[in-house]
């Protein structure tokens, strides 16, 4: 092996290297979503919105759920709807 071929051999390990260090950086600025904003347009009115939730045990979690305007408290869990409990209207 000649000193070229050892000098050829860490520049090429030191621009993947940099390559890698640019794309993590450009990944952390714009973000994993930035991709996603590009493809498809956003819908502006959606009908459907989390507003909150609660982890209770590993197993279960109350989320507020807004509908149309309207509020709905929903107990999850394993993987399906539990209860949607009665909420008091504001």
């Amino acid at each position: 092996m000649h000193f070229s071929d050892f000098l050829q051999a860490i520049f090429a390990l030191a621009v993947t290297l940099g390559l890698i260090g640019a794309a993590a950086v450009a990944l952390r600025r714009y973000g994993p979503g930035a991709l996603a904003r590009f493809g498809s347009p956003q819908k502006r009115d959606r009908r459907l919105k989390v507003v909150e939730t609660l982890v209770l045990d590993p197993a279960r979690r109350l989320v507020i759920v807004d509908c149309d305007g309207r509020e709905r408290l929903l107990l999850l869990g394993e993987g399906r709807l539990v209860a949607e409990l009665p909420t008091d209207a504001r």
